[in-house]
C-alpha cells in the first residue's frame, strides 16, 4: 500500500513538472521563431538599407521578410502552434485553441524574441551602422536607420488612416492564417501549411504595405522599437 502511494506521488509530481515544462517549452519555441522572425526578417531591410540599395529592395524585403516568417512557423510550428504574432495568439484564444492563461506567457515570449531579434541584426550590422551614419543612429531624414527595425508611417499617413490600415492587413492575415490551417477547408498538404503562410504575408506586403510597413504584429513592432529607444536612436522612435 505504501509503496503505492509512493508511486502514485512520484507520478503526480512528475505530471505537475511535465506540465510546467510544456508550457516552458511552448514559451521557448515562440521566443525562438519569433527571434528568427526579426533576425531574418528585419536582417533583409538592414541589408537594403545599409547598402544602399545594391544588396536589397522592395522586392528582397518583400520575398525575404514572407521567408523569415515560413521559417520561423517551421522552427516553433510543432512545438508552440508557431504564433509569432500577439494577435495569432489573441485570435486562438477566442476560437478556444489556446489557454486564455497562456496567452500572456506567449506574447512575453514573442516580444522579448523579436527584441532579442533586432539585437542581433544591430551586432551583426553593427559596423554598417556606424559607417553609414557615421556614427549617429537617426530616426528621421536621409540617414534614418530606425525603419530597419520597426515600421513607420508614410508622410501622407493620418492617424485614422493608419489605424483602418492595419486592422485590415491584420484582419486578413488572421483570416487567411485560419483558412490555410483549416482541414475542413481546401486544405494546403500537411507540413506545407508555413510556405502558404508565407505566400499569404508575399501578398500582404506587395497589396497593403505602402501606407505603414504591414506590420500586423504588435511582437514583431514593438519588441525592435524598444531595442532601438535602449540602443540610441532614443525615446524619438515612439513619436
Amino acid at each position: 500500500e505504501e509503496a503505492k502511494m509512493s508511486l502514485k506521488n512520484k507520478r503526480s509530481l512528475k505530471e505537475k513538472f511535465a506540465l510546467k515544462n510544456s508550457l516552458v517549452k511552448e514559451a521557448l519555441s515562440e521566443f525562438l521563431g519569433t527571434f528568427i522572425l526579426i533576425a531574418l526578417g528585419c536582417g533583409c531591410v538592414g541589408q537594403a538599407v545599409l547598402s544602399r540599395g545594391a544588396h536589397g529592395g522592395p522586392m528582397t524585403v518583400s520575398v525575404g521578410f514572407a521567408m523569415a516568417v515560413t521559417i520561423a512557423v517551421y522552427v516553433s510550428g510543432g512545438v508552440s502552434g508557431g504564433h509569432i504574432n500577439p494577435a495569432v495568439s489573441l485570435a486562438m484564444c477566442v476560437t478556444g485553441r489556446l489557454k486564455w492563461t497562456k496567452l500572456p506567457i506567449y506574447m512575453l515570449a514573442q516580444l522579448l524574441g523579436a527584441f532579442v531579434g533586432a539585437a542581433a541584426v544591430f551586432g551583426i550590422y553593427y559596423d554598417a551602422f556606424m559607417e553609414y551614419s557615421n556614427g549617429t543612429l537617426e530616426v528621421t531624414g536621409p540617414n534614418a536607420t530606425a525603419h530597419i527595425f520597426a515600421t513607420y508611417p508614410a508622410p501622407y499617413l493620418s492617424l485614422i488612416n493608419g489605424f483602418a490600415d492595419q486592422v485590415m492587413s491584420t484582419a486578413v492575415l488572421l483570416l487567411a492564417i485560419f483558412a490555410i490551417f483549416d482541414t475542413r477547408n481546401n486544405n494546403v498538404p500537411k507540413g506545407l501549411e508555413p510556405i502558404a503562410v508565407g505566400l499569404l504575408i508575399i501578398v500582404l506586403t506587395c497589396s497593403l504595405g505602402m501606407n505603414s510597413g504591414c506590420a500586423m504584429n504588435p511582437a514583431r513592432d514593438l519588441g525592435p522599437r524598444l531595442f532601438t529607444a535602449v540602443a540610441g536612436w532614443g525615446m524619438e522612435v515612439f513619436t
